[in-house]
C-alpha cells in the first residue's frame, strides 16, 4: 500500500510539472511581430522573473531613466510584481543599456555611424541565465524594447518562466500614424493621454491630432481670444445621419488652452510619439468665419455647423486678410508645436464661393492662374473641381504662401491628397486618402507620402459586417481588421524602388462625427490598431493574418489589464 501511494504522488507530481511547464511558460508572440525572434525549443532553459529584482539602467541619462521607470509600472501592472529601480547596478537581473552602433564590416572610421530613422529605433531583447537584457542605440530603442518586454510579461506573478530568446526588431516605415478628430467631438485631455499611452503600445510614433472643423475650433489662439472661445461652440448637433437634419438643440463646445497643448507636447514626447497639428483651411472653416464673417466670400453671417458634411462656405481665397489670419494661427501653432510637420488639411473645400466672389476672381486675374484642361490623379473629388482650375490654383497659391511660412520656421507642410489639384508646392507632403492614387502620383513626383486611404484606414467605419453587433457610425462599408491587414502601402505594382523611397508611412484615421465619447472611440480603435501596426512595422514577407489572430488574445489580456474597450470579435 506504501508503494503505491508513493507511485501515485510520485505521478501527480509528474503531471503537475508537465502541466506547469505548460502554464509557466511565457511566449514571445507579440504585436507588432518583431523582425526576428531567435528561441531554441529543443532546450527547455528559462529564466524566473521574481519579486524585488532589479532594473539597472544609466542613472545620467534623463530618458533611459524614465524608461526604467515605465518598465517598472508595467511590470507592477501586468504581472503584479514589484522590481527595483538599481541604477548603474551591473550585477541586477535587468539591464537597460545603450550601445554605440559598429561600422560595417570591413570599413574603419572615425566618424560616428550615422544612423536611419529606423535604426535610431532597433532594439534587442536577450533572455538568458543571467536575466533580461535590452539594448539600443537610442532611447527611443530601448523603449520600443520595454514595450515589447511588458507584452510578455506573465500574467501572474508565479507564471513568470521565460524560455531564453534573442529578438533584434526595428519598424519598417519611419511615419507610423494614428488621427483622433476632437473637432466633431470634443475629448479631455485625460482621454487624449490615454490615446497617446494606446498609440505607444502598438509602436506608432505620429499622433496627428486634428483641432479644427466646421462644427467647431478647439485651438487657443491668444492673438484671436475670441476664435476658441465663440468658434468651439455649436448651438445644437445633428442627431442620427447628418441629412436628416433632426438636432438635439444643446449647446456644444470645448476648446484645448495653449498650455494643455504643451502638456500633451510634452507628454507624447516622453513616449516617442510627435504631435503633428491640424489646422483645416481654406475649406472646413465655418467655425472660424462665425467669428471673423470677413474672411469669408459673402460676408456671413455664419453659424458654427451643427451637422455634419462639405459646407460651401470657405475662406475668401482673394482676400488680404485671409493670409493675415492664417499666419497668425500657424504661427502660434508653431510656438505650441514642436513638431516638423504641420497638418493644413486641404480637403474638401468647394470652389462655389470663389467662381462668384469679386475678390477671387480679381486675385486670380493678378496671379495669371488659367484653367488647365489636366485630370489631375487623387480619386473622387468630393467638393473639389476636378482638374487644374484657375481656383484650385487660387488655393495652391494659398497652400504655397503657407509652405513657405512654415518652412521658415523649419516645418514641412503635410495636405490631404486634393492639394494635388491646383499644383503642388516644393516640399508639400501628400496625406493620400481617397485611395492610393494620390499618394502614387505625388512620389512620382518626388514628393513625400503617407498612405492613409480611406477603404483601408477610416476607422469610424463599422468593423463587422453585422452592424447590429456594434455601435452606429459610418455605415457606407466595412473596415475589418482583415482589410486593414491586406494592405500593402508601397503599391509595388505602380511604384518603382526609388519611388517608393518617398513613401514616409502609413497613418490610420478616427473621425468622430459620429463618436461622441471616449468608450466609442476606443471601440473604435482596438483591435485595429493592432492591424494596422503591423501594416506600419512589419515587412510584407513577415505578415500573416491567421497568425495574426493566433497573437491577439495575449495583447488583449494587456488591453484589460489597461482597462481599454474594444471590440471581441474580428473578422
Amino acid at each position: 500500500m506504501k508503494r503505491l501511494f508513493l507511485f501515485s504522488t510520485f505521478l501527480l507530481f509528474l503531471f503537475s510539472f508537465v502541466l506547469a511547464d505548460e502554464l509557466y511558460e511565457v511566449n514571445y508572440n507579440v504585436i507588432p511581430l518583431p523582425k526576428e525572434v531567435k528561441t531554441d525549443p529543443s532546450k527547455k532553459v528559462f529564466f524566473m522573473l521574481k519579486e524585488g529584482m532589479g532594473i539597472s539602467y544609466d542613472k545620467s541619462n534623463a530618458e533611459c531613466t524614465r524608461i526604467a521607470q515605465f518598465l517598472q509600472e508595467w511590470t507592477k501592472e501586468v504581472a503584479g510584481l514589484n522590481l527595483q529601480l538599481t541604477p548603474d547596478d551591473k550585477s541586477a537581473r535587468i539591464q537597460l543599456r545603450l550601445v554605440s552602433p559598429a561600422a560595417p564590416k570591413g570599413k574603419k572610421s572615425k566618424k560616428p555611424v550615422t544612423l536611419t530613422e529606423q535604426e535610431k529605433e532597433r532594439y534587442t531583447m536577450k533572455v538568458t541565465d543571467k536575466g533580461i537584457e535590452l539594448t539600443a542605440y537610442e532611447p527611443v530603442g530601448l523603449f520600443r524594447a520595454a514595450q515589447t518586454l511588458r507584452k510578455c510579461l506573465p500574467e501572474r506573478p508565479d507564471l513568470g518562466m521565460m524560455p531564453y530568446v534573442e529578438i533584434t526588431d526595428q519598424p519598417r516605415f519611419v511615419y507610423r500614424g494614428v488621427m483622433l478628430d476632437c473637432a466633431r467631438h470634443f475629448f479631455s485631455v485625460e482621454f487624449v493621454k490615454q490615446y497617446i499611452d494606446v498609440m505607444a503600445l502598438h509602436g506608432c510614433n505620429q499622433f496627428h491630432w486634428h483641432l479644427t472643423e466646421d462644427q467647431g475650433w478647439r485651438f487657443e489662439v491668444k492673438a484671436l481670444p475670441d476664435l476658441a472661445k465663440k468658434g468651439s461652440v455649436r448651438e445644437k448637433t445633428v442627431i442620427g445621419p447628418s441629412r436628416m437634419r433632426i438636432y438635439d438643440n444643446i449647446p456644444y463646445g470645448g476648446y484645448y488652452t495653449q498650455e494643455e497643448c504643451r502638456e500633451i507636447v510634452k507628454y507624447a514626447a516622453e513616449r516617442y510619439i510627435n504631435v503633428v497639428p491640424e489646422i483645416d483651411m481654406p475649406g472646413h472653416m465655418q467655425s472660424a468665419l462665425h467669428v471673423f464673417p470677413n474672411l469669408g466670400c459673402t460676408g456671413g453671417p455664419y453659424v458654427v455647423a451643427p451637422h455634419w458634411g462639405v459646407m460651401r462656405e470657405v475662406l475668401c481665397g482673394g482676400n488680404p486678410e485671409t493670409l493675415e489670419f492664417l499666419k497668425t494661427v500657424f504661427g502660434e501653432l508653431c510656438d505650441v508645436f514642436p513638431s516638423p510637420y504641420i497638418h493644413i488639411g486641404g480637403d474638401e473645400c468647394p470652389k462655389e464661393r470663389w467662381q462668384k466672389c469679386p475678390k477671387c476672381q480679381a486675385k486670380i486675374k493678378e496671379l495669371g492662374l488659367t484653367t488647365e484642361n489636366v485630370k489631375v490623379e487623387g480619386g473622387d473629388d468630393r467638393g473639389s473641381q476636378d482638374g487644374r482650375s484657375a481656383e484650385n490654383k487660387l488655393q495652391s497659391y494659398i497652400n504655397h504662401e503657407i509652405e513657405q511660412f512654415l518652412a521658415a520656421r523649419g516645418r514641412s507642410l503635410i495636405g490631404w491628397d486634393e492639394i494635388l489639384a491646383g499644383g503642388l508646392s516644393e516640399g508639400a507632403i501628400v496625406m493620400s486618402w481617397r485611395g492610393t492614387k494620390g499618394g502614387v502620383a505625388a512620389a512620382k513626383q518626388k514628393h513625400r507620402v503617407i498612405m492613409s486611404p480611406n477603404v483601408f484606414a477610416y476607422i469610424d467605419h463599422p468593423q463587422l459586417k453585422d452592424y447590429g453587433k456594434q455601435p452606429r457610425t459610418t455605415d457606407s462599408y466595412v473596415v475589418s481588421c482583415s482589410k486593414i491587414y491586406s494592405f500593402e502601402p508601397l503599391v509595388p505594382e505602380e511604384l518603382s524602388g526609388e519611388e517608393g523611397d518617398y513613401i514616409l508611412g502609413v497613418q490610420t484615421n478616427l473621425w468622430t462625427e459620429q463618436v461622441a465619447y471616449p468608450e466609442h472611440a476606443l471601440y473604435q480603435l482596438l483591435p485595429r490598431l493592432a492591424s494596422m501596426c503591423e501594416v506600419q512595422w512589419c515587412k510584407p514577407e513577415q505578415k500573416d493574418f491567421e497568425d495574426w489572430k493566433k497573437r491577439l488574445p495575449q495583447l488583449k489580456k494587456l488591453y484589460d489589464k489597461m482597462g481599454l474597450v474594444y471590440c471581441n470579435e474580428v473578422e
